[in-house]
C-alpha cells in the first residue's frame, strides 16, 4: 500500500497586509518545520496554505509517493477522504486550512452564500473564480483583533450623534431613521441600518475623503491635547487612517463590532456577514473558494453594491460573535469547533506534559494536522516510517487512520486538526 499518512511543504502567501520576518507566526512556524528555509527579515508572511487549492497546493514530502502535491493525490486517490466526504463534495477536499499573520487590516469584505456565489461567477469570472460559498472560522493563536457583524444600533446610533463627519455622508434624513427604528421592530432596524450603510458605502468620493480628513484632524488635535476620543472611535480610526489614508473603509468602525479574541478563542463568519480583520496571529479554515466581495481598506476590485446588497443587517453585541469551543466527550485533551456549516470543523489538541503516548484516533474524513507547539515521533500503520513531529510540522492523514504520538518535549504540545464531521 502507498502511505496514507504523510507530511506536507506548504505554499506561503506574501500578501502585503502581513507581519514581517519573524515578527509572524507564519514565517516562525515555515522556520521551524524546515530548517532550510531562510526568512526574508523585511518580506511579509502573511499566509500559509495547508491544502489541495490550485493557487497554493501543498507539497507532499515523502519521496516513495509518486503524487508531487496533495492535490494530485487526492485526484489518484479520493477515498482518502472517507465515504461520505468523497460523495458530499465530488471527490474534493471540502476545506482550506491556514495559518494567517495580520500586521494592516484587510479589506471589509464579506463571502456570498451559494445561490450568490453561483450567480456572480457567471456573471463576474474575473472576480469571483468559483461558484462556491465561504463560510470561515478564525482561532487566535496570539490576542486577534477583527471587525464582525454590525453593532447594536444603540452603539451606532451613539456614533452618529458624537461624530459629525459620520452624520454628514449618511445624511440627516437616513440618521434620523435609524434613531427612530424601535426594538420591537427588527425589520424596520435591518432596512434603516441598510440605508445608512449604503448611503456612507457610495458616497461621493471626494465628499467623504474631506470628511474624513476633518475627522482625522479633529480626532488627533483633541488626543494631542489628551482629551477621551473613545466616543469617536479615536484609536482605532488613526491606527486605520495610518495604514489606508483616505479609505472610506475608515468609517466602517463606526457600523461594525470590533472583536477581541484572546488564543484559543474564535469567531465563525457565516455567509453575508461584513468582517475585516485588523491585527494579530490565527490559524483560520474555510470552505474551498476565493469568493471575497470587497468595500474598503484594500486597494484590490471593490463591490459596493453587491457588498451592501448582500450584507446580514442584524446588529448583535460583539461578545455574541465569540464562537465557543466544546471539550470532546470521548477525550478531554480534544475542544471541539464545530460551525453550523457541513464544509469543516476544527479540533484544538492540548496533550499535557504528563501524556507520553498519545493517540490521534481515526475519523471519517481525511484530515490536516499541524503542530504549534511541542514534539514527538509519530507513527502509523499507515506512514511509510516514523515521522518526527515538532513545531511548524504538518501531516496530511486519510480518513480512517490513526497516529500514535511518542511525545518528547517537556511542556507537552499543542496541535490543530482540521476535518470534516458530516
Amino acid at each position: 500500500f502507498p502511505p496514507a499518512v504523510f507530511p506536507l511543504s506548504c505554499v506561503v502567501q506574501n500578501y502585503s497586509w502581513g507581519k514581517v520576518g519573524l515578527e509572524s507566526e507564519v514565517a516562525k512556524l515555515v522556520a521551524s518545520g524546515d530548517p532550510l528555509v531562510q526568512i526574508q527579515p523585511d518580506q511579509p508572511y502573511a499566509e500559509l496554505w495547508m491544502g489541495a487549492h490550485p493557487r497554493g497546493d501543498a507539497l507532499i514530502r515523502d519521496n516513495r509517493i509518486p503524487q508531487k502535491t496533495l492535490g494530485q493525490w487526492i485526484a489518484d486517490n479520493p477515498a482518502c477522504l472517507g465515504a461520505k466526504v468523497k460523495d458530499a463534495f465530488q471527490g474534493q477536499l471540502p476545506f482550506l486550512f491556514k495559518v494567517l499573520s495580520v500586521n494592516t487590516a484587510l479589506s471589509v469584505q464579506a463571502h456570498p452564500n451559494k445561490e450568490l456565489a453561483a450567480k456572480l461567477h457567471a456573471q463576474f469570472p474575473e472576480h469571483y473564480p468559483d461558484a462556491n460559498h465561504k463560510p470561515e472560522m478564525a482561532i487566535a493563536l496570539t490576542p486577534f483583533e477583527g471587525m464582525c457583524g454590525f453593532r447594536p444600533v444603540e452603539e451606532i446610533v451613539s456614533f452618529l450623534q458624537n461624530v459629525p463627519e459620520l452624520r454628514a455622508l449618511i445624511g440627516e434624513v437616513a440618521a434620523e431613521q435609524l434613531e427612530r427604528s424601535g426594538s420591537d421592530d427588527p425589520r424596520g432596524v435591518s432596512a434603516a441600518l441598510r440605508v445608512c450603510f449604503t448611503r456612507l458605502m457610495k458616497s461621493e468620493k471626494k465628499f467623504f475623503v474631506d470628511q474624513l480628513n476633518m475627522l482625522v484632524k479633529r480626532i488627533s488635535q483633541e488626543a494631542a491635547e489628551g482629551k477621551d476620543t473613545s466616543g469617536s472611535n479615536g484609536d482605532l480610526l488613526l491606527r486605520l487612517h495610518s495604514q489606508y489614508p483616505g479609505d472610506i473603509g475608515c468609517f466602517s468602525i463606526y457600523f461594525l463590532n470590533l472583536v477581541r479574541l484572546e488564543p484559543g478563542e474564535a469567531m465563525f463568519l457565516g455567509a453575508n456577514e461584513p468582517h475585516a480583520y485588523l491585527h494579530g496571529d490565527c490559524v483560520e479554515i474555510m470552505a474551498c473558494s476565493d469568493n471575497t466581495v470587497r468595500a474598503g481598506l484594500t486597494p484590490k476590485f471593490i463591490d459596493v453594491l453587491t457588498l451592501c446588497e448582500m450584507l446580514n443587517y442584524t446588529p448583535a453585541p460583539s461578545s455574541s460573535k465569540i464562537f465557543p469551543a466544546a471539550q470532546s466527550q470521548l477525550d478531554p485533551n480534544v475542544y471541539l469547533y464545530d460551525p453550523p456549516v457541513p464544509d469543516f470543523t476544527i479540533m484544538r489538541i492540548e496533550i499535557p506534559a504528563s501524556i507520553k503516548l498519545y493517540l490521534i484516533s481515526a475519523m471519517d474524513s481525511a484530515s490536516i494536522l499541524l503542530v504549534i507547539q511541542g514534539t514527538a515521533v509519530g507513527t502509523s500503520t499507515a506512514a511509510a516510517s516514523e515521522m518526527s513531529l515538532h513545531r511548524g510540522s504538518v501531516l496530511f492523514i486519510s480518513a480512517n487512520e490513526s497516529i500514535s504520538l511518542h511525545l518528547s518535549s517537556p511542556d507537552g504540545m499543542l496541535l490543530f486538526r482540521a476535518c470534516c464531521l458530516l
